[in-house]
């Protein structure tokens, strides 16, 4: 399975990456561990978390997805067939931020959780516009130096931040941000490809964005306001529904997906693929069946008449 680089970093991912923030959520610890044995098994590498994955779950303090990903690996002893990708910056347990100090405690407790010596890809998971950049990389490129953390990314930051951060380590001789993870999928394109793909093709940034499949809208699922009812994501997919363009696009998913033999869900991965700038869309499923018909996205070839279907079907 051909792999693409992440950045400067050494690292490569298999076309997809696995999403862990259903860990411990919408999938127990059982069927977690059944997923990531499936993952592996099928050939893809690079498993992405973080320390904030579950705190929106009634009675979780945050943690817990890497704590099973941490539970696996002891199991398993899978720890050099796969990649580790984990966050730090959200809330967790009354701290959020970036802060050298903040850096510092949270990658030992993500260390910990995960049961291993290293993580391979540590992203600041949002912008702190009340620390400097430079003390953030100063922290993470310490990290790097000691050998605690491969490689660097950042997430949810505003373009202008994610410059000054890339100069910043330049001044200061440290590790730079080599990856990017926005949200980005068929409906939600505007802000990433106006904003944040310019920063990324400047600086040679790769790209592995969130919600590629529009929090499952995309799977084409969900075809009326109805079928969201009592979902755990039902607040989120209201958007979709709003105009004819979710719709409109559901129906080149339709389109495309019968002449290339694929799934509403696989010609979405495959159109992300596509994107310049782009190594892997990162998926999260709650079965292995899912991950079964998602990981055949891989496999999936788009011409030009596809690409171009599907870009009118989602524009703004």
């Amino acid at each position: 399975m051909d792999k693409k680089p992440l950045g400067r970093s050494g690292l490569h991912t298999a076309p997809l990456v696995l999403g862990g923030n259903v860990f411990g959520w919408t999938a127990d610890e059982a069927t977690s561990f059944a997923i990531l044995d499936r993952f592996v098994e099928l050939g893809f590498d690079t498993i992405d978390t973080a320390n904030s994955y579950s705190t929106w779950v009634p009675g979780h303090v945050g943690g817990e997805s890497e704590a099973i990903i941490g539970k696996w690996l002891k199991k398993g002893g899978k720890r050099d067939q796969v990649q580790l990708a984990t966050k730090v910056g959200m809330p967790v347990q009354g701290e959020s931020g970036l802060k050298r100090a903040q850096v510092e405690k949270h990658v030992e407790s993500s260390l910990r959780r995960l049961q291993t010596d290293r993580i391979d890809l540590y992203q600041t998971h949002k912008d702190d516009p009340e620390t400097p950049v430079e003390e953030t990389l100063e922290a993470l490129g310490r990290l790097v130096k000691a050998g605690k953390v491969r490689a660097i990314g950042a997430s949810q930051f505003p373009p202008a931040r994610i410059r000054d951060s890339i100069a910043a380590s330049g001044k200061a001789g440290v590790a730079r941000y080599e990856t990017l993870q926005p949200e980005y999928n068929l409906y939600d394109r505007a802000q990433f490809e106006r904003d944040y793909q310019p920063v990324a093709l400047e600086h040679g940034l790769t790209v592995i964005p969130f919600f590629g499949l529009a929090k499952g809208f995309l799977s084409g699922k969900y075809r009326k306001l109805t079928d969201i009812e009592g979902r755990p994501r039902a607040g989120g997919l209201k958007k979709y529904f709003e105009g004819d363009r979710g719709l409109r696009i559901l129906g080149a998913l339709d389109s495309v997906g019968g002449r290339v033999g694929a799934t509403p869900a696989q010609v979405s991965l495959a159109w992300i693929m596509a994107q310049p700038s782009i190594a892997a869309p990162i998926v999260s499923v709650t079965s292995v069946a899912q991950l079964d018909e998602i990981a055949k996205a891989a496999s999936v070839k788009l011409d030009k008449d596809a690409l171009a279907e599907l870009d009118r079907a989602s524009a703004t």
